[in-house]
């Protein structure tokens, strides 16, 4: 990985579709065991989580806006594998998996979502408004495209203090139309800074297909203006996504600037809890997770190699869902903010 980030990523050659594929895609790494596991606990505790917070939405725990990671657990967690301590994190609304990635507690995240005093945000910010400077994740933002600017933003403080950190700025297909990336991109081109744009491509923009919304379609070309190298990845591999976090890292560690990573991933449930998800069928959804699985992708690689058996995964299955009925007990029963609550944290 050293070797090939010392220069600039290769063009590769055009698909058999006629379209540029942008830079070439590093190869997925091979884990070890112990990679391995880890990547499947991790993933395993995302995908129960927000299995768990989709049923407390339904029964009236969680109010507002909920936006679930289900089908994209490989971008996170790929991605998290490959940063140092210090790195950091900033992504949209859809985030309770980057949460989760970054080693914030599983009760303070569902505590959060029901509005109690335990949360993250002390009730008061809901699903989409979190944030822990002590493990670096900084949102959690409801605003479109917003958290771009912010996440250079970052990137910047961490160029002026020479501390030498990366910044992992996640948005959607959706909002890589929106104008203030662009000027992002621009800024962080010009001052060579240490952030890496993260497209989490999961093909819907709430219910818009990305051949309905974008005249480009490959997100890996969205830089090229600002000479911005791009890499496409598979987002439904975790191997994939660590290899290109590596690459990525390194090449912001080495001074070059930012890089694009699409990520080619798909989100199972709707867009948010009240989508019924009418624009795409039944059958495209299941054809995913029947083959592209980013979780059982992993298991079947343990259970191939004869590093773990199915009663060995089945109990990393049920430490998970112990984990994760905790924090759902919790957050039932925490009690609620103090209105007095209503006047801190404002800024004026």
């Amino acid at each position: 990985m050293a070797t090939a980030a010392r220069k600039a990523p290769a063009k590769s050659k055009s698909r058999s579709d006629g379209k540029s594929a942008g830079v070439l895609t590093p190869k997925p790494v091979d884990f070890t065991k112990q990679e391995e596991l880890d990547a499947y606990r991790r993933m395993l505790l995302i995908r129960r989580f927000e299995e768990k917070a989709g049923q407390l939405y339904g029964m009236g725990f969680i109010g507002g806006f909920c936006h679930l990671y289900i089908g994209q657990e490989a971008v996170v967690t790929g991605m998290k594998m490959a940063l140092v301590d210090g790195d950091q994190m900033i992504t949209a609304y859809r985030d309770h998996g980057h949460m989760l990635a970054m080693e914030l507690s599983p009760r303070g995240v569902m505590a959060e979502l029901t509005g109690r005093r335990g949360g993250l945000s002390r009730g008061k910010g809901g699903s989409m408004h979190m944030f822990s400077k002590e493990k670096h994740f900084y949102g959690g933002h409801g605003i479109v495209g917003a958290q771009v600017s912010l996440g250079t933003g970052l990137a910047f403080a961490n160029r002026y203090r020479g501390n030498n950190n990366v910044t992992l700025t996640y948005f959607g297909d959706g909002a890589a139309n929106q104008g203030q990336v662009y000027e992002s991109f621009n800024m962080a081109s010009l001052w060579k800074l240490p952030v890496i744009y993260i497209i989490e491509n999961n093909r819907y923009a709430m219910g818009t297909s990305v051949s309905r919304s974008s005249a480009e379609t490959d997100f890996s070309h969205r830089g090229a203006s600002f000479k911005i190298p791009g890499i496409q990845v598979d987002g439904m591999d975790v191997r994939a996504v660590k290899a290109a976090g590596d690459l990525a890292t390194e090449w912001c560690r080495a001074g070059k600037g930012p890089l694009i990573l699409e990520m080619q991933t798909y989100r199972y449930r709707g867009h948010s809890m009240s989508d019924p998800a009418k624009y795409r069928s039944k059958e495209e959804v299941q054809k995913m997770r029947s083959e592209r699985d980013p979780i059982e992708q992993v298991k079947a690689r343990l259970i191939e190699k004869k590093w773990a058996d199915e009663d060995e995964l089945k109990a990393v299955d049920k430490e998970v869902r112990d984990i994760v009925a905790d924090a759902a007990e919790f957050a039932q029963n925490d009690a609620e903010p103090d209105p007095s609550e209503l006047w801190t944290d404002i800024v004026l």
